[in-house]
């Protein structure tokens, strides 16, 4: 395993970009954990769906967005270090792209707890 990110290890801008990405998911989940408390028992996480009870999920749904973003996370990091040595290029446009989704991903939620709390 240590072999297969050996290439991505000496590139600075992947990793930079990936240990940001790392960072956000963790302050994100920390902050969701520190308001989860006191969250009310439907959060509106669906925005995209029409006006009423569809808006509403429950308190757990708030870590949907920190899952898709995660899976996203593995997925870019697994196929930027399988691609590196033909296209470095695209494992950097991957890790820019995983640290893009992370940092929507902090900024909806953050928005959404203080629209609720």
């Amino acid at each position: 395993m240590k072999e297969f990110f050996k290439d991505i290890k000496g590139d600075k801008t992947i990793i930079s970009a990936f240990l940001i990405n790392f960072f956000l998911i963790v302050s994100t989940v920390v902050f969701i954990l520190f308001f989860y408390g006191k969250l009310p028992p439907f959060i509106p996480i669906f925005n995209q769906l029409p006006w009423g009870e569809q808006r509403l999920g429950s308190q757990i749904t708030i870590f949907i967005p920190i899952l898709v973003s995660l899976s996203i996370f593995v997925l870019n990091i697994i196929i930027s270090a399988s691609i590196y040595k033909k296209i470095p290029l695209i494992s950097r446009m991957l890790a820019a792209i995983s640290l893009l989704v992370e940092i929507l991903t902090f900024l909806f939620t953050i928005k959404t707890i203080t629209l609720i709390t």
